[in-house]
């Protein structure tokens, strides 16, 4: 390529950059900032929510209005499971929101990984589900690493906030409409499956 024609391409691809990143600006914008805050549509955590740590693609979010089960756990803490979905990749995801009604933050999480080492760290991998009809315990499927695929990074949850949470089983079969859901230091909670 002659150094005439390269730099009428490099000219080319500056600019399309350029008008990829003006789009994607524009996209991003704020909104009106002249609008009173109330009308000014929420962020989705606007609720004081810490981020979820990163689910495998494919996983479904909760749905904040159905509530299969609420428990209690200790020092306020509050269990909702939203959603118990079979997913076509042949796993059932559980997911739902972890919520400190106390009145000081909750450091206690390290039951809640159960009796995984140091590979998946403060996490919610001590969480079983149990098919009483089939008499079976399901546990929390691992990566190749050994790290459980389920929400990771809790270690503490202050007064007032709700973390959600995640974690994916082996699928139970066809015929199994629920099952049991035990997250250690929570009162066991019987969901329904979908999907």
């Amino acid at each position: 390529m002659s150094t005439r024609h390269s730099a009428k391409f490099r000219g080319g691809a500056a600019a399309v950059s350029v008008a990829v990143l003006a789009i994607t600006m524009a996209g991003c914008g704020g909104g009106d900032d002249n609008k009173p805050k109330a009308a000014q549509s929420p962020s989705p955590n606007s609720q004081g929510a810490a981020p979820q740590a990163q689910a495998p693609s494919g996983s479904p979010t909760p749905t904040p209005t159905e509530v299969l089960a609420t428990v209690n756990g200790e020092s306020g803490m509050t269990l909702t499971i939203n959603s118990a979905v079979r997913d076509a990749g042949g796993f059932l995801t559980v997911s739902g929101q972890l919520k400190n009604t106390g009145s000081q933050a909750f450091a206690s999480t390290a039951a809640w990984r159960g009796n995984e080492l140091n590979s998946s760290g403060a996490s919610v991998a001590g969480v079983t589900l149990v098919d009483k009809a089939g008499k079976k315990r399901y546990y929390v499927l691992r990566d190749t690493d050994g790290r459980c695929l389920c929400t990771t990074g809790l270690t503490v949850i202050d007064a007032g906030q709700s973390v959600p949470f995640f974690a994916q089983f082996p699928v139970p079969p066809n015929n199994t409409t629920q099952v049991d859901f035990n997250l250690p230091t929570f009162a066991t909670a019987t969901i329904k499956i979908s999907g």
